[in-house]
């Protein structure tokens, strides 16, 4: 069963272009280190009146949205090894290094063990 790393960011919306060309460069780091998958998506349809809502969460301000990633691994263990090579390599390193295009202490991040995989 997989094991997923999700994310809930929330943008600028100014910010999405630029922030979709770094996330493409990371993704290709993070694909060449082992993981299965590497999706980034903006919200689209993300306000909700029945539920607790994405922007809500995120804690949007005016002129953000949301950006909801994720990353799939074979198992924890193969997380916690591609996210050591990814985190030593040399781009990823220089990109760490660049001004943020959000503000990080409001992104959510967390590891989920698979519980349902059809």
């Amino acid at each position: 069963m997989a094991y997923v790393d999700g994310f809930v960011i929330p943008v600028p919306k100014k910010n999405v272009k630029a922030y979709q060309k770094i996330a493409r460069a990371c993704g290709k780091i993070w694909m060449e280190m082992g993981a299965l998958a590497y999706v980034e998506t903006v919200g689209e349809d993300i306000n909700s009146k029945h539920t607790a809502y994405f922007p809500k969460m995120a804690k949007t301000k005016a002129g953000e949205t949301v950006v909801f990633s994720y990353i799939v691994y074979k198992s924890r263990k193969q997380r916690d090894s591609v996210l050591k090579k990814v985190m030593a390599d040399p781009r990823m390193q220089k990109m760490m290094k660049m001004p943020m295009l959000f503000d990080p202490k409001r992104m959510a991040y967390g590891g989920f063990k698979g519980i349902v995989e059809l």
